[in-house]
């Protein structure tokens, strides 16, 4: 088990790979550059000053694979490197200012909350795995609307039609795509296990 591993809680993916402190460091850098990278997918959203990224995905994917402590690690890192200027931010922008800079303070918070969950099995079904990324969502509004309302002025009303909801179809999606990824890449390693099992038997 990891370093970074809570006892007591199912592994996640990230557990099954050997290692321990250069793995963690490893990883921890992998999910930011994922996120960074995954936030270059850009998609302006009509009347809202908020653009759907792949960013949301990536955040919440990397807390599941990663677990909470790496997941919340991983993603301050995101948060503190592109505050601190380098451009990997949506779009390529940096700085912790503008309407959409509290959903990537929210990838924080998401990440710890995915990653508890998926370590507790929440990534094992595709209806654990759908809740668990539907909370992992509400972790980044949670976040993410308050500070539009205090970028942009808007009362609460407004900034749940410019801040939310014009992304619930495309959250949908994404919680789709990850229903089927994270149980079916357990699957996948359950089978590899029992195969080795069967033929360190044989």
């Amino acid at each position: 088990m990891s370093s970074l591993s809570v006892a007591g809680t199912r592994p996640v993916l990230a557990d099954l790979v050997p290692g321990a402190l250069v793995r963690d460091a490893v990883l921890v850098a992998g999910g930011a550059v994922l996120t960074g990278a995954a936030a270059q997918i850009l998609i302006p959203v009509p009347g809202s000053p908020v653009p759907m990224t792949g960013q949301t995905f990536a955040a919440l994917f990397v807390g599941a694979a990663l677990g909470w402590k790496r997941g919340a690690l991983s993603m301050a890192l995101y948060l503190a490197v592109g505050a601190a200027g380098f451009g990997w931010f949506q779009n390529g922008s940096s700085g912790l200012f503008g309407a959409s800079a509290g959903y990537v303070v929210g990838f924080v918070l998401a990440g710890a909350l995915v990653g508890a969950l998926a370590g507790r099995g929440g990534d094992r079904t595709p209806l654990r795995t759908a809740g668990t990324m539907v909370l992992g969502n509400l972790a980044i509004y949670s976040v993410g609307v308050p500070w539009l309302m205090a970028s942009t002025g808007f009362g609460l009303s407004t900034a749940l039609e410019k801040g939310v909801v014009p992304f619930l179809v495309g959250d949908a999606l994404k919680i789709a795509v990850a229903a089927a990824l994270l149980p079916g890449t357990w699957a996948l390693v359950s089978r590899f296990s029992e195969d080795k099992h069967s033929r360190k038997e044989s």
